[in-house]
């Protein structure tokens, strides 16, 4: 079906530009133009729109109104900026409510790649209340002892960006943000950044300082949530993937930019579970019940009570917030990598070995292959360069359990 999107800006020329422009997208999205915030919500109540794009300055109405009132009453609605006005303070109040910023001028190609990108992973959602939830999420939760950490270290007159910078990398929900913003068209940059420290540099301390005291951009899993789903457990697996995918990567590939992705897809392969956890966390534990009860995978069970997964759920938010193609497509295929059309060592192929090498040895499992591996995919590697990964997820276990100790 065409993708139907509705435009907004107060201006008619600027309307009648992006009429003209995107004239050969009519085969492929169904459009409308409207002049105003209002006009926009009428168009919502009586037609569906999957994406919504939408200027800020406008009078009676602001884009920071519309933008709030479509995640509230329409929040599986993509929701995308478009505005020549790229301040600081118009970013401030438009980084809770929008999933992308474009600049003015855009040009037609730019406008189709957004929006094919934001709503391709859409698509496979089947589950309509997981469409919702997605949408309308600003933040991913944190642990609460990282998000006391990063706000007491904001507080400080005296906090440096590196110490910013290490608290932000050790935490799933503020990665994945800290990652949208930098990335977003508010910089301009000219490469995507996916290095924690090179993305709090670009911020810089005052406006993460807004970001997190003033804005309150990050959020923080409640207590009951966190004992009910062990997420201290989900989040401490995280990051050993990421390490485990970023050393093994650089094992076989001198690419820094790949490494630099491997530990960023790494980090958040699991980000779907603290979706799950956070917003659906009855049916989150119904999932794992009949896990148990039916000896099945956790995936499989997911994938018989929601009709998705919670690698194509973190990669949809993940695609929504504009991150790179090759984290986004490790989140989304990383229990089946045979699903999609990455290179061998793609972060894609490093994410999905590192996390059944690390989950096996947690488990104590010595074997070369095993139950999780996609066997299809994994038959191109030999079983000494899988023993040479395992190694690698077994020093960094290590490691850790010294740390602890």
């Amino acid at each position: 079906m065409n993708k139907r999107v509705l435009f907004v800006d107060d201006e008619q020329k600027v309307l009648d530009a992006l009429q003209r422009m995107l004239r050969p997208m009519r085969d492929k999205w169904d459009m409308k133009f409207v002049s105003s915030g209002q006009n926009a919500l009428a168009s919502l109540s009586t037609e569906p729109f999957d994406v919504l794009i939408t200027d800020m300055r406008m009078p009676d109405m602001d884009g920071v109104q519309l933008l709030k009132e479509v995640r509230n009453v329409y929040p599986e609605v993509v929701r995308i900026v478009l505005s020549g006005q790229s301040g600081g303070e118009m970013f401030l109040k438009s980084v809770r409510l929008a999933h992308q910023y474009l600049s003015k001028p855009c040009d037609a190609e730019a406008l189709r790649a957004t929006v094919e990108r934001a709503c391709t992973l859409r698509d496979w959602l089947a589950n309509n209340t997981i469409k919702r939830v997605v949408s309308s999420m600003e933040s991913i939760p944190s642990v609460p002892a990282l998000y006391a950490e990063i706000v007491k270290a904001l507080e400080s007159p005296d906090v440096q960006v590196g110490r910013v910078a290490t608290i932000i990398a050790r935490d799933v929900g503020m990665t994945a943000k800290v990652l949208q913003l930098v990335n977003s068209a508010f910089f301009a940059l000219p490469q995507h950044v996916t290095g924690i420290t090179q993305a709090a540099s670009l911020l810089g301390l005052d406006t993460i300082k807004s970001l997190v005291l003033s804005v309150q951009i990050f959020s923080q899993f409640e207590e009951k949530k966190m004992s009910a789903f062990n997420i201290d457990k989900i989040w401490r697996h995280s990051l050993r993937v990421g390490v485990a995918a970023k050393a093994i990567m650089k094992r076989e590939i001198k690419d820094q930019s790949a490494i630099d992705d491997a530990l960023m897809a790494g980090t958040l392969h699991d980000m779907g579970k603290f979706i799950l956890a956070a917003n659906l966390p009855n049916e989150y534990v119904h999932i794992k019940e009949v896990a148990e009860m039916e000896n099945i995978t956790l995936v499989e069970s997911e994938r018989k009570l929601l009709g998705t997964t919670h690698a194509e759920i973190g990669g949809y938010l993940l695609a929504l917030w504009a991150l790179p193609d090759s984290i986004v497509e490790a989140v989304t295929f990383h229990h089946s990598p045979d699903h999609c059309l990455a290179s061998s060592m793609a972060p894609m192929a490093v994410v999905h070995l590192a996390d059944i090498l690390e989950h096996q040895c947690r488990s104590g499992i010595k074997e070369a292959r095993g139950r999780g591996f996609d066997e299809r995919y994994v038959k191109k590697y030999s079983d000494d360069r899988i023993a040479a990964w395992r190694d690698i997820c077994e020093h960094i276990d290590r490691e850790e359990s010294d740390n602890d100790g």
